[in-house]
């Protein structure tokens, strides 16, 4: 008979003890220990569980044909994902409440027409889950609506269905009835997601596992629910905005360094193709403290507007505050206008805004940064056509930055004639027919020169 006992576990990295302790051994977290009830299995149950024997193979004995993937009907998806689902791989994909995740996930249910699958909500009736579907104008014959929270009433579901596709909605809902703990705890969330990954790769079944976050900004549950699944993937964005955005994290058959970008709409989420369209304001001809720079987030290069409003600090202390920058880079900014370039703004308030609600941490924005701060400071207006994309030193340098023939090609493409980068590589990009002049400066004072030459004050 099987029997249950009392253990604790770490919610930081799923450690486990026999007691509550204060910081965990294994990642030297602080009161991270929870207690949990656990049942026992039987020897029969762990026969069971064991599954078909596997013996070793050799290294040429293993077959290197490349993975069968999934098109999810979603070209942001797919691109992030690296072109598709893969059979039996198991995603998780994690964000804020009421970001888009489940409406993401029915979207992508209700556009793979060709292939049957089974949406499993264990937060939502399927009465819900069909007022979202006519809300978004999609339907699909070959899509089962299941809701469900008992983890062997879904397996028993998906035996009898052998769908394409799962979707669990969420996982911090399913239970395992052999164990003997709440829907959520860290032994429900190992336990259900071990068993799910088991199916997936027994029957070569794409799963897809939607995960809460804390309010730390972490998939909630234990850590090493990350390490188990295939792909991890976060759905990010400002609820005051439109725009989200899709990161990996983690991906075991693709490259972390895309990402992609949707619209909330109304009828859903509408796909972002080209960023730098929607990120540049077309009407700031006229409007000092904008500048525009090109910058990469991952492998995707797009253009984005930097907007900076300078004025007399009302107060004893000057106001710093930036959204969608890292304030203290803003601060270091300031510190190199003031030291190296004579510009004395240790007493103006200064704000900084990353148009779109986007979160950019680009060193190579930084001159786009000082331009904008400037360009404020002294009520002149930058050339709509210029863009900028090059890294500020401590000295006032300026410095290289990454996959510059990128960012030089995006600039291209929308139409700017010009583009101020470091100097010293301005000879060995190679692109064909440019139509975009390359301006290289060395200093700050260069490319405050060549923008504002015509401002008897800078």
């Amino acid at each position: 008979m099987a029997k249950s006992k009392t253990v604790y576990f770490c919610r930081n990295c799923g450690a486990e003890a026999p007691k509550w302790l204060g910081k965990c051994p294994a990642c030297g977290e602080w009161n991270t220990y929870i207690e949990e009830v656990i049942r026992t299995k039987t020897p029969a149950e762990r026969h069971s569980d064991r599954g078909k024997d596997s013996s070793p193979l050799r290294l040429r004995d293993i077959s290197s044909a490349e993975e069968i993937r999934l098109d999810t009907g979603i070209g942001e998806f797919n691109r992030v994902l690296g072109g598709g689902l893969v059979k039996g791989s198991v995603v998780l994909l994690g964000g804020e409440p009421g970001i888009g995740k489940s409406t993401l996930a029915l979207q992508m249910a209700l556009k793979l027409i060709h292939e049957k699958v089974l949406y499993v909500s264990g937060e939502e009736s399927n009465r819900q889950i069909k007022i979202r579907a006519e809300r978004l104008g999609l339907s699909s014959e070959n899509c089962y609506f299941l809701s469900e929270t008992s983890l062997d009433a879904v397996f028993t579901q998906m035996a009898s269905l052998g769908p394409g596709l799962v979707i669990i909605d969420s996982i911090q809902t399913l239970q395992d009835e052999s164990i003997d703990s709440s829907p959520g705890s860290i032994s429900q969330v190992r336990e259900c997601a071990v068993k799910l990954l088991r199916f997936a790769k027994e029957t070569s079944t794409p799963v897809i596992l939607i995960g809460h976050i804390t309010k730390d900004g972490t998939i909630a549950g234990p850590k090493v629910l990350e390490h188990i699944v295939d792909t991890v993937l976060l759905f990010e964005g400002d609820h005051h905005y439109l725009y989200r955005i899709l990161r990996s994290t983690k991906n075991r058959f693709g490259t972390t360094a895309e990402l992609g970008i949707f619209e909330m709409l109304q009828s859903g989420l509408r796909e972002v193709t080209n960023p730098s369209e929607i990120l540049i304001n077309k009407n700031n001809d006229g409007l000092s403290g904008v500048a525009i720079g090109a910058t990469i987030d991952g492998v995707r290069p797009f253009l984005i507007e930097v907007q900076a409003l300078v004025s007399t600090a009302a107060y004893g202390m000057p106001q710093r505050i930036a959204t969608g920058y890292d304030v203290r880079r803003l601060n270091m900014l300031l510190a190199v206008l003031e030291k190296r370039a004579g510009f004395k703004l240790a007493t103006r308030d200064v704000f900084l805004n990353i148009a779109g609600g986007i979160k950019i941490s680009d060193p190579g924005l930084d001159l786009a940064v000082i331009i904008a701060v400037l360009s404020s400071n002294f009520d002149r207006t930058v050339r709509k056509d210029i863009c900028l994309s090059a890294e500020v030193g401590l000295s006032g340098e300026i410095r290289t930055v990454s996959r510059i023939e990128q960012r030089i090609r995006e600039a291209e493409k929308l139409g700017f004639k010009t583009i101020l980068i470091a100097s010293g590589y301005e000879n060995k990009i190679a692109i064909p027919e440019k139509n975009i002049k390359i301006v290289a400066v060395s200093k700050v004072e260069e490319a405050l020169k060549y923008l504002f030459a015509a401002d008897k004050t800078v």
